[in-house]
């Protein structure tokens, strides 16, 4: 199984993922204030949703990753109980699941900061499809460098006081991180020969892949 999942993740983010965010374009920085002519204003606009539809597609990309591996979770959970003939437990949520399939394969969460980064991944889905609530104020906590009141290359469309949810800001290199997590995570769970326990995703200083 680990290595199923593995290989569904990777392709997928290899096949899909990626080349749909290398195909969107993202402007380094906004200009705003008032335009000398239509054409500025409208070049400006479409500069504005440019970076808006990057930043969807990446949350989306991110809720996708987490939703995968959520259920590849449970899936081998499910198979460790069942081999163990005893039932699951009453909780049943993704820190369960992620604890004993860990344990299970003597995978040190730790190590890494591998697990830090397979619970930002699914608090961060959490917070795209739910919003406000317990999970965006302990994300706001644990990976702040998601929000960024100061950057200039994203306007919320909402006017008014800011909404922390439609502040938050996934990028390619966390998406990176996420699938570098969730891959690494399944091959030092692979007891097969030959395991890819360094899968190469690695992020650039600048951002971009490396």
């Amino acid at each position: 199984m680990p290595r199923i999942f593995q290989a569904n993740l990777a392709r997928l983010f290899e096949r899909a993922i990626q080349p749909a965010m290398e195909a969107l374009p993202v402007h380094a920085s906004l200009e705003c204030g008032e335009a000398a002519t239509i054409e500025q204003f409208l070049d400006r606009a479409a500069a504005q949703v440019d970076n808006y539809t990057a930043n969807e597609a990446a949350k989306a990309f991110s809720l996708t990753l987490a939703a995968i591996f959520e259920r590849q979770l449970s899936i081998w959970a499910r198979a460790i109980y069942r081999g163990d003939a005893i039932d699951l437990p009453k909780s049943r949520c993704f820190q369960d699941f992620l604890t004993l399939c860990a344990e299970r394969a003597g995978i040190d969460l730790e190590l890494g900061a591998l697990g830090a980064d397979l619970t930002e991944m699914f608090m961060a889905a959490n917070v795209v499809r739910h919003g406000e609530g317990p999970s965006c104020e302990k994300l706001k906590t644990i990976a702040p460098a998601l929000w960024d009141d100061a950057a200039n290359d994203y306007h919320d469309l909402l006017a008014g006081p800011r909404i922390a949810r439609e502040h938050l800001r996934i990028r390619m290199c966390d998406l990176v991180r996420y699938i570098s997590a969730t891959t690494r995570f399944w091959g030092v769970a692979d007891p097969l020969p030959m395991a890819v326990t360094d899968p190469p995703y690695r992020v650039a200083r600048d951002g971009d892949i490396a």
